[in-house]
């Protein structure tokens, strides 16, 4: 027998709040827990037909985010529901609903988790995650749920709770849970049988006492058996009544009243029978006679009657009626409800009979009969006044459906259809039938005029639609009367906020400069020229500034290039001379082992320069390359042979022919088509000849060297990555130590002509080159001109420096620097630098900041680095701001975006609409001539070839993934294959071999074939260009198998070739890969197993290095022990001062080990990134830290751990640093312990395409109106509000999402004047500059201020008499109400009932004082009333169409034959407002006063908005969730600050853990310090009065 208190509490620690749905959400497949879905939205108080509307909302949600998943019902379950007879049929609705009515797929085959077709479902799909709720209706269906959570965790699969979900425009966000190995330890300690009895027990039937209050004879079991074969012998019945089939609402209406009743009044015969005079004796009430629940079940017809006729636009408004059911009536709604889940599931079964089912959605509404019944009970009997008519098809649908009734009672009669009433029992409680009140009025919507050029320029012409108050209107004269802002001081020093100030002279030479500081400056360049160096192996170039220049050259330029004649000539000499020397050596070096020998004769030919000298290497080594191949002929004689050798003399063969192609002679032509033959190639040598008699003279023989295969197919096999690229062989003199490809020409002349592009190319394949290049551009043209480099992480930033530092070089006027700095975190010669680095938070600030329009009019050029965060989860609206506030061309690069034009189209669309009549306020600008366009540019340099590990046995076999094997045909139907799916010229000749082994009729299979396709017939040197063409082809033909009907074989084709995947220890792939590969890169997603993975190795080296001893020369130990100390030397040069286990750190480094991740302190990222580059460290583990743009380029990288994060973007982010572009062939990409499907979805994942954010909040609003009336240039700063207004991607080719936009805009601003932020002539008064300050944490800004104006703090914040210290117990509070501000970290609502004993934290945040939790309660009404405002206003741009529909299913509420009823009117409610509520809510009685609460807000709003709370800045005190649980805010500020210990903070706040480990004791003190007093010390004021 199992105890444990709470099943969750072993896995608690690990939940951590992610976005559940990545930018590859096709690639990504997961399940939800149909029961647990049921669960999130089970209420009393929501009606059925809005209980469905709420669960389309929701998997329409993620269908729209382009999330696969299905659906799974478990058998077992089900029992759970038999003691709520009315969730029990709703659950049978939903499952019938969704199979039927949706193309979502459900599961009800398995009968529990622990079914063996469940465990082979999991086994062959591999989910994502499983979404699961942790509580039930029962503490037995909880722990089941818990039983179901433990199960999947112990398999491999993640589990996200269905709890605590939100969600915005793009994304999902949910508490989730990683599988880890304890989970399974916990599994395996729990026997199955254990198991299987918990799940049995807690999935019994469930007595049925509740039904029925009188005791029966007739068991529960008993009761079921009869009601299941009541509704069988019914069903059979009602087909003969109706042959013709009907709609489901009439054949579940007449099955539940006729069986109901049936079975009802024989249970009331037993009753009788049975008990006698007892019951009177006994006190009970007397139960419904049988004529009263013919009265009941006469109304549930009428009620169908009305579902049946009435449209949902009439039905949104009957009155909303606070009743219910007296007690007698009870049981027989229940014993209906039973029976319309057996007539459900029998019906579900039957194909014999039309059947439409597609208003599953509205078999019932409550609210709608206990209208009725309070009509026919109350008003009915008043007189004739209150009789209201049906309606002539309403009358005879009614009694159509009673007449059925009566029919199928069979034996029991229950009388004639009219009247409907024909006893005065009483059905509902008189002392609580009360009707709600809908006449509570609704605050005024009128708005606050604002005389602004700016909101008429943006919002003029919606403005006549808009109410506007009168200026004597109390709102209007009640506004409280502010100063006006005005920024003087800066916020962090307190000194004058001047243009001067800003540009502080910061040059390292500047003699004003304190020496100290200078030094510490001087320290940090010379560190910044190291880290450049590790990047780069140029040298800094000296930059000179560019004068007009005329066309002739100078004397000096004369004698420069004269100078550099002579020095090539001369090295020349040197070089020919030392090849004379090495020719033979190199030779016999060949010929003794081909391998080394060929690695020294690549090695040396890249250092030569000379061509002529590179000729004859390239020559010496063919032949040697051939003798080596003879040889190995004569050896092997009739054996099969290493075709690798004849791949080096094929490979020097095609260096020599397009790479020195002037340089060869009629006698090396000769030898090369004698060495072609020797080979076996006779097509290519003639091919190759220009003699026609030599072409005729074939040889009759065949060489005894010969390769047996053909030489397309040897080419592809075997030489693979050895294929030559399509290089220019013409150097660019814009770019020094490569030749530049052609499409990189393109960005060049782009730069040139000051145009604007949008680069999307694969990682490691040179897009960043254009950006330097354009910084040399500038920094020759001036010294004034300012590039910014915008990069998403400090990371990144760090390396772009550092590389600029590297690079150039300038002689600039004191008080400039080439390079300067800006980040969240620190900043150094912003202002004052020609390059800027910055993350888009920090240009956002400057290009907002009404100071820094001067500086911003010097920007020439602005280069967004992976520009694909625009469609991220935070900060993606920052990215498209700073697109449309820049006033000059730009270049966006990207690996990863699958739809640049649409990013193109909508700059361009903002170009012309901000050119076009304001020439003149641009004149100064860059827009004439403007050019914008796409690179897009495919082609990796480097193939990578993917491979599963596994071990088999004892063995350890790495297995070759070929990248079809992912594919599916439903996939290529679907989505098509994936445009950056490529394959390696081996793999492209694989899938060719398969294609025909699987068709063998295949029509275009002779076209195909290698040795005839057309761009490599008769060709001696196939290049990868002319492998992609093939590639192309070949997947062209796989997709049109599928279209000719070749499904099966699609199939086939794509299985042939992927392997098992088996468990093993991460150590054996890097003992084995080492040996192979020179450097191997492996990726976690966890901290602590990255850096026990490292640790491992380490440990793993050193036990082998003394058990097994291997023989060393001298040599060989002089180089390691050189290469020993140059570590060394590194680790004392730079001292990294590794803060977490620092001594093995560094002895890790010393042995060639290292890891990465983002909790490590900068410095000690930057010597391990360094080390590596250097050769010194080969095996680095790391986090995800490296996908964004890291230069670390590997050989080899494994995904050695799974991973929520391991997503599609993370997947190609970090495999694009396998195979450096000079270094390697090829990349490799092994899979380690990840399941077969996770590695299939990855590779066949699509590039995700850029999507709009939600683009404005409040704070941002202000901001603009800040810069609008504070700016030094009234027109520029106006420009640019107006641009980030009108001009996002959200709005973009959508006009109703642009009003909506516009609408929000006008309401933001009457907040901001109502609480004294904004004049009425759009000034800015008051706290404003504090509230602008504090941007990124609203609402907590606008918290924050109201808690200043209402004096608390001040208040609060008294010192000890007679001093000017504060008491702890006023600092404490003090923290306690930031903490309740800023850094708010939710937990989900079940971690209140983990049973932990806490060390030294309180973990669960406490509330705030109540003077302050009122002032927050205070600005929350205020907030909600203007958000509901501003939905009401909006309601008329709703589709209404669309809401009158189901949002998954489409079904159409809008009835086409409503004729009207007397007694339908007299139902309806004409005070109720609903203008804003979707009609679907309003059944459920939510009208628009509701939507003054902002927990309504999101099931209530029009869902054709596209809005939803998260747009409101509301402070929540309390959060709930589905369940109304309330889930805790962490409070781990707090904690540190009482007790300061970071030991204490890691090991209590479990959920913060990844957050925090990085910080030791004094940041995190003096984060908190700092925290506090940032708002309190005087000096800080930022305004004039």
């Amino acid at each position: 027998m199992i105890v444990v208190d709470n099943p969750l509490a072993i896995f608690s620690w690990k939940l951590r709040y992610v976005s559940l749905l990545k930018d590859f959400v096709e690639s990504e497949f997961f399940v939800i827990d149909g029961d647990s879905l049921l669960l999130m939205f089970l209420d009393k108080e929501t009606q059925y037909l809005n209980f469905f509307y709420q669960i389309e909302c929701f998997l329409q949600d993620f269908t729209e985010k382009g999330a696969k998943y299905v659906i799974a019902f478990f058998k077992d379950a089900e029992q759970m529901y038999f003691p709520y007879p009315h969730f029990l049929f709703l659950r049978t609705a939903l499952i019938e609903h969704l199979r039927h009515n949706t193309s979502t797929t459900v599961h009800t085959e398995f009968s529990s988790c622990l079914s063996s077709q469940w465990e082979i479902f999991l086994k062959k799909s591999y989910p994502y995650f499983i979404i699961l709720s942790d509580i039930g209706l029962t503490s037995l269906q909880t722990d089941y749920l818990s039983i179901l959570i433990a199960h999947s965790l112990s398999k491999k699969i993640n589990v996200v709770l269905a709890s605590g979900q939100e969600y915005d425009i793009l994304r999902v966000y949910g508490y989730h849970v990683q599988s880890v190995y304890k989970h399974r330890l916990f599994f395996q300690k729990v026997s199955y049988t254990t198991l299987l009895f918990v799940c049995n027990n807690g999935c019994g039937y469930y007595p049925l006492g509740a039904l029925w209050p009188l005791s029966h004879p007739c068991g529960s079991s008993c009761l079921l058996r009869v009601g299941c074969g009541r509704v069988h012998s019914t069903v059979h019945l009602l087909k003969q009544l109706w042959p013709e089939g009907s709609d489901i609402r009439r054949v579940v209406c007449v099955l539940a009243c006729a069986v109901g009743l049936k079975i009802y009044s024989n249970m009331l015969e037993n009753a009788n029978t049975s008990m006698g005079a007892k019951t009177e004796q006994s006190g009970r009430s007397k139960p419904l006679s049988p004529e009263a629940a013919a009265d009941l079940c006469r109304m549930q017809c009428l009620k169908v009657t009305f579902l049946l006729h009435m449209p949902l636009s009439q039905r949104a408004q009957i009155r909303i009626m606070k009743s219910c059911w007296t007690k007698q009536v009870l049981p027989l709604i229940k014993m209906q409800q039973l029976c319309t889940h057996f007539a459900l599931t029998q019906l579900s079964d039957t194909n014999d009979w039309k059947l439409d089912l597609t208003y599953l959605p509205d078999l019932n509404d409550d609210s709608l009969l206990i209208n009725l019944a309070h009509y026919y009970e109350v008003k009915y009997t008043e007189g004739l006044e209150f009789k209201k008519e049906l309606g002539k098809e309403m009358e005879n649908e009614y009694q159509c459906l009673w007449d059925t009734v009566a029919k199928l009672a069979v034996k029991y009669s229950f009388g004639d259809a009219f009247p409907i009433r024909k006893t005065s029992q009483l059905f509902l409680e008189q002392e609580r039938t009360l009707f709600r009140d809908c006449e509570e009025e609704i605050p005024n919507i009128g708005l606050i005029s604002v005389k602004s050029d700016l909101v008429e320029d943006y919002a003029g012409d919606i403005l006549k639609d808009l109410p506007v108050l009168e200026s004597n209107d109390p709102a209007v004269t009640s506004l409280i009367k502010y100063k006006e802002f005005d920024e003087l001081c800066h916020w962090h020093s307190g000194r004058p906020l001047t243009e001067e100030y800003e540009r502080v002279r910061c040059n390292a030479d500047a003699k004003s400069r304190d020496p100290k500081e200078r030094r510490q400056i001087q320290k940090l360049q010379t560190f910044h020229h190291f880290y450049g160096s590790t990047l780069e192996d140029s040298t800094s170039k000296l930059i000179v500034l560019q004068d007009d220049v005329s066309g002739n050259k100078s004397k000096a330029e004369t004698i420069a290039e004269e100078n550099n004649r002579r020095l090539k000539s001369k090295e020349e000499k040197k070089e020919q001379e030392q090849w004379k020397a090495l020719c033979i050596p190199t030779e016999k070096e060949i010929k003794a082992n081909l391998t080394v020998g060929i690695n020294k004769l690549e090695k040396f030919l890249k250092t030569l320069k000379s061509k002529s000298v590179k000729f004859s290497v390239e020559m010496t080594g063919l032949s040697a390359c051939l003798e080596v191949w003879k040889e190995h002929c004569r050896e092997q004689g009739n054996k099969s042979k290493d075709l690798r050798k004849a791949v080096q003399v094929m490979r020097r063969i095609h260096i020599l022919l397009e790479k020195y192609q002037d340089l060869l002679e009629k006698r090396h032509l000769q030898k090369l088509i004698r060495y072609l033959r020797l080979l076996g190639f006779e097509n290519l040598a003639c091919s190759l000849s220009d003699s026609d008699e030599e072409k005729q003279n074939k040889y009759r023989m065949r060489s005894n060297y010969a390769i047996e295969v053909g030489p397309a197919h040897f080419q592809l096999q075997y030489m693979d990555y050895y294929l030559l690229r399509e290089e220019r062989n013409d150097p660019d003199p814009r770019v020094q130590h490569f030749i530049p490809d052609t499409w990189q020409r393109e960005l060049l002349d782009a730069v040139d002509n000051n145009e604007s592009a949008v680069i999307v190319a694969p990682t490691s394949s040179g897009k960043t080159y254009a950006s330097y290049y354009c910084m040399e551009k500038v920094l020759k043209t001036s010294n004034e001109g300012v590039v910014v480099y915008v990069a998403p992480t400090k990371a990144l930033v760090n390396q772009v420096v550092g590389t600029i530092y590297s690079r150039f070089t300038k002689k600039l006027p004191d008080g400039l620097v080439v390079c300067g700095v800006f980040t969240q975190d620190y900043r150094n010669d912003v202002m004052n630098s020609q390059i800027l680095v910055t993350v888009p938070q920090c240009l956002e600030i400057l290009m907002l900041s009404p100071r820094c329009q001067k500086w911003t009019k010097r920007i020439q050029y602005v280069i967004f680095d992976e520009v694909h965060c625009l469609g991220g989860e935070i900060g993606a609206e920052v990215w498209e701001h700073l697109l449309v506030t820049i006033r000059c061309p730009f270049l966006a690069l990207s690996a990863t975006v699958s739809n640049p034009g649409h990013l193109t189209e909508y700059v361009w669309n903002f170009l012309r609409s901000i050119t076009i009549g304001r020439q003149l306020e641009l004149h100064c600008y860059m827009y004439y001539h403007f050019c914008l366009f796409t690179v897009l540019y495919e082609e990796r340099y480097n193939d990578l070839e993917k491979y599963v590990c596994s071990l088999k046995g004892s063995d350890f076999v790495i297995e070759h993934c070929h990248p079809c094997a992912a594919l599916t045909v439903n996939h290529i139907e679907n989505y098509g294959i994936p445009s950056d799916l490529s394959l390696s010229p081996r793999e492209s000749i694989q899938l060719y071999d398969t294609m025909v082994k699987v068709w063998q009729q295949w029509p275009r299979a002779q076209e195909l074939d290698p040795e005839e396709f057309v761009s490599f017939k008769n060709k001696v040197v196939i290049k990868k260009a002319d492998v992609r063409k093939y590639e192309q082809e070949l997947k062209k033909e796989l997709s049109k198998w599928i279209v000719l009907g070749q499904r099966q074989k699609v199939t086939v084709v794509t299985g042939l070739t992927l392997k098992t995947v088996y468990s093993f220890n991460i150590i054996i792939i890097i003992f084995h890969l080492t040996d192979v590969y020179f450097i191997l890169f492996t990726l976690r997603f966890n901290v602590d197993s990255v850096e026990r993975a490292a640790k491992n190795v380490f440990l793993n080296l050193l036990k082998k290095q003394k058990s097994e001893q291997y023989p060393i020369t001298e040599r060989e130990k002089e180089r390691l022990s050189d290469e020993l100390r140059k570590v060394k030397k590194m680790l004392i040069k730079f001292n990294p001062q590794f803060e977490r286990r620092g001594y093995l750190q560094q002895m890790m480094a010393l042995r060639g080990i290292g890891y990465h991740h983002g909790s490590m302190a900068m410095k000690e990222r930057q010597v391990v990134e360094m080390l590596f580059r250097l050769g010194y460290i080969k095996v680095v583990t790391a986090t995800s830290t490296l996908a964004l743009g890291i230069n670390m380029p590997c050989k080899s990288v494994v995904f050695a751990e799974d991973s929520v994060f391991l997503d599609a973007l993370n997947y190609r982010q970090m495999s694009g640093r396998a195979g450096r572009r000079g270094q390697d062939m090829i990349g490799n990409v092994f899979f380690y312990d990840i399941p077969l499907p996770k590695v299939e979805r990855l590779i066949k994942s699509n590039v995700p395409q850029l999507k709009g954010q939600f683009p404005l909040t409040v704070s941002l609003i202000l901001r603009l109106m800040l810069l609008a009336a504070k700016g030094d240039d009234k027109a520029d700063a106006r420009a640019k509000a107006l641009s980030v207004l009108k001009h996002s991607l959200m709005s973009f080719r959508k006009e109703r999402n642009a009003e909506i936009l516009k609408i929000y805009f006008m309401f933001s601003l009457q907040f901001l004047i109502k609480e004294g932020y904004l004049d009425q002539e759009g000034n800015p008064i008051g706290f404003a500059g504090l509230v602008t300050h504090l941007y990124y944490y609203e609402p907590s800004n606008f918290v924050f201020v109201s808690f200043l104006v209402k004096g608390l703090f001040h208040k609060l914040c008294q010192p000890i008499k007679g001093s000017t210290v504060f008491s702890d117990d006023v600092l404490e509070k003090l923290v306690l109400i930031l903490a309740n501000l800023f850094g708010r970290k939710y937990l989900p609502a079940c971690s209140t009932k983990y049973k932990c004993t806490f060390c030294q934290s309180k973990v669960f945040l406490e509330d705030l004082p109540e003077d302050f939790a009122d002032a927050v309660n205070e600005y929350n009404t205020k907030v909600e009333e203007n958000f509901a405002h501003f939905l009401m206003t909006t309601a008329k741009l709703a589709d209404m169409e669309q809401e009158y529909r189901l949002p998954l299913s489409k079904t159409d509420f809008t009835s086409k034959n409503w004729h009207g009823s007397e007694l339908a009117s007299y139902l309806m409610d004409n005070t109720k407002s609903i203008s804003a509520i979707s009609p679907f809510a309003c059944l459920s009685g939510v009208v628009d006063n509701d939507l003054f609460h902002g927990e309504v807000v999101n099931k209530a709003v029009l869902r054709s908005l596209g809005i939803n709370v998260t747009n409101c800045p509301l402070l929540y005190l309390n959060k709930y969730d589905n369940q109304g649980r309330r889930r805790p805010l962490n409070a781990y500020a707090l904690d540190f600050y009482k007790h300061g210990s970071l030991i204490a903070l890691t090991t209590d706040n479990w959920y913060i853990l990844p957050f925090l480990i990085w910080l030791n004791s004094s940041i995190v003190y003096n984060m908190v310090h700092k925290y506090i007093f940032l708002f309190l010390k005087p000096s800080h004021s930022r305004t004039s009065g």
